[in-house]
């Protein structure tokens, strides 16, 4: 430890510092000048960090837990098509806060080729915003207004590869050998192959293969997602260390959350998967220890869109934790799963692996994203019921794309492979909730159906433990958008489908309670007011499955602190009755009605939260 280090530095170092050496020198085989540096570095980048951000830290050093509880609500959003730009943000800061906002998460919004940055994941500069989104200042500057007001800021943090742009990536392009060893280039194809063997595509369709032949370089390098996107080499310390570097620049931005993306990629070892290897952990957990010792106000969240097996780990142990947050991604898929069958089983199968693990676990609960919908649901379970993969993931494509009868779903496939018969789903919340149909239609009965769909599935995400995170869009019924069809650039990715502008038409409707806008808008700020003042919602509560005797309707238990909630979804498009075995007397929590537990009445697609007081 250096003799010249301040005390508040030094002391949270110590603490640190026998584990962090010796994950270090393990992974990079005691290069002791590799090391120094990185201590230097975290040294510099804490001496940098402003003194706001200290005092901010030293808060939340008092109080870990400050993201947990049951009063975070989160949004997602686009900068672009949200306000134009970082200061258009900073003046609709007011909507946040009537959407009752205090966790935003920012998409990329660093420096990334028009054309080629996969919605801005494949970064160029990773110390420079997008120029038609502001510069670094704005960017702290939006962090400082909404500190403020108390809302925490997110930003992803590409660091599986950058883009083929970037400053390396040219030098690596011109021949420059201590550039091209910081991604994995290769002579010829024979490696390349033998990756190829154990390797699994990413986007078989659209960007088949792992690897890309560079013609200025005359080699072929590792491009796991797409051919613009340079795989960084994490077993070269110097892409550890200068990477590390850069995220802590964003953190001395002002940015409270980093979204570590495609986490389980970033290491690579021929003969394996190139997925969840351990010393993906071992970095994980060295970037946790550095966030500790430099700005401990500071949150990962792991991106780990994989089944619950391999999410969990990537929280670490309590005794050596990774990750503070990781997403719900199993949940969300099961959802959408039983809006299409209208059958709770494997969904309340999958809560119940949830409501099993540890407590101190804490995850992003959210119903859509800017991502597609993915099925990669349990289907030795869904078996017993004899529903098998490939044709079961073309009945719930059929459903969600309204190609099914009855359905009034309105969504697009996403990386359609005829041949294996798999296709991942886009669309947003109100779309696949029916909401888009019945307005084409004007059916009013219609539409009742899905504004109370769309209402459940918020209540199902609010009740969860954890951080529930609205899609921005979300909060008025925003509807699909088809407008990216006729853009060039983006017409091959469905994605686009639900990443379309914030409708501020749309938003001013919001306090109309006969739009569907207005509904949804006044039914999400009731249930966020309930949801923060009742502890049952805390993440310490205790949680289990109620046995309904319905297949068509959850039920979800939860108990803290005096406080028992009986919560009934029913994902069906007829009333159903819930069979609970319960004899107390219980509060509707939205109508105010008192009455016992037993055969309760649910409408179609609606929800009971009951509410009793011991």
């Amino acid at each position: 430890m250096k003799k010249n280090w301040q005390l508040e530095f030094a002391s949270r170092f110590r603490r640190f510092e026998n584990e962090l050496k010796w994950l270090y020198c393990e992974l990079y085989h005691n290069d002791l000048k590799a090391y120094d540096y990185f201590t230097d570095m975290l040294y510099r980048c804490w001496e940098e960090r402003p003194e706001s951000l200290k005092m901010m830290d030293r808060a939340r050093e008092e109080f870990p837990d400050w993201y947990k509880g049951h009063d975070l609500v989160g949004m997602l959003m686009y900068v672009s098509a949200f306000a134009g730009n970082l200061k258009g943000v900073r003046k609709k800061l007011d909507y946040l806060s009537d959407c009752g906002v205090n966790y935003l998460h920012l998409m990329p919004l660093l420096e990334s080729p028009e054309g080629r940055s996969d919605g801005g994941y494949a970064v160029s500069d990773f110390r420079k915003v997008q120029p038609e989104l502001g510069i670094m200042e704005d960017l702290a500057a939006l962090a400082e207004d909404c500190h403020t007001r108390g809302i925490a800021v997110c930003l992803d943090f590409v660091m599986n590869h950058t883009s083929e742009d970037h400053e390396w990536a040219k030098r690596a392009r011109a021949g420059e050998k201590e550039y091209q060893d910081r991604y994995f280039f290769y002579d010829n194809w024979e490696i390349p192959n033998a990756y190829e063997q154990t390797v699994p595509q990413v986007f078989p369709t659209t960007a088949p293969g792992n690897f890309t032949w560079c013609e200025e370089a005359k080699k072929v390098v590792m491009t796991t997602f797409y051919p613009y996107q340079w795989d960084l080499n994490y077993a070269n310390p110097t892409v550890f260390n200068d990477m590390t570097d850069c995220m802590l620049n964003l953190c001395n931005h002002g940015v409270d959350i980093i979204r570590l993306d495609a986490v389980p990629y970033i290491w690579k070892a021929l003969g394996t998967p190139c997925r969840n290897l351990p010393q993906v952990h071992t970095l994980v957990r060295m970037m946790r220890m550095v966030c500790e010792i430099v700005c401990p106000g500071t949150l990962l969240l792991g991106e780990v869109v994989m089944e619950p097996s391999k999410v969990v780990p990537y929280f670490g142990t309590v005794e050596k934790p990774e990750c503070h947050l990781l997403y719900n991604v199993t949940t969300m898929a099961s959802i959408w799963h039983t809006v299409a069958t209208r059958d709770v089983r494997l969904l309340a199968h999958q809560l119940g692996q949830v409501f099993a693990l540890p407590k101190e676990y804490t995850f992003l609960n959210y119903l859509r994203c800017h991502d597609d919908i993915g099925w990669g649901l349990d289907y030795d379970f869904l078996r017993r019921f004899g529903w098998e993969e490939v044709p079961h993931k073309k009945y719930l494509n059929d459903f969600l794309t309204g190609k099914w009868p009855g359905s009034t779903a309105r969504g697009e496939l996403y990386n359609d492979d005829p041949r294996l018969g798999d296709a991942r789903l886009c669309g947003t919340t109100a779309s696949l909730c029916g909401i888009e149909a019945a307005r084409e239609s004007g059916d009013k009965a219609a539409m009742e159906k899905a504004v109370h769909l769309d209402e459940m599935l918020h209540a199902f995400m609010f009740t969860l433990s954890g951080v529930p995170v609205l899609y921005s869009g979300d909060e008025i019924a925003q509807e699909n958008d088809y407008g990216y069809h006729d853009d060039p650039l983006r017409r091959e990715d469905s994605r686009y489908l639900h990443r379309g502008n914030l409708d501020w038409k749309k938003a001013a409707l919001r306090k109309r309670k006969t739009t569907p806008e207005g509904r949804v808008f006044a039914a999400i700020k009731e249930m966020e007011a309930l949801r923060a003042e009742h502890t049952v919602f805390d993440t310490e509560a205790d949680t289990w499955l109620l046995d309904t005797g319905n297949d068509h309707v959850l039920g979800v238990g939860r108990y803290y602190r005096g406080e028992q909630l009986l919560a009934l979804f029913n994902f069906s498009d007829e009333e159903q009755t819930a069979w609970l075995r319960d004899d107390k007397t219980y509060t509707d929590l939205v109508s105010g009605a008192e009455g016992d537990a037993g055969a309760l009445k649910i409408p179609a697609g609606g929800f009971r939260w009951l509410l009793h007081t011991f």
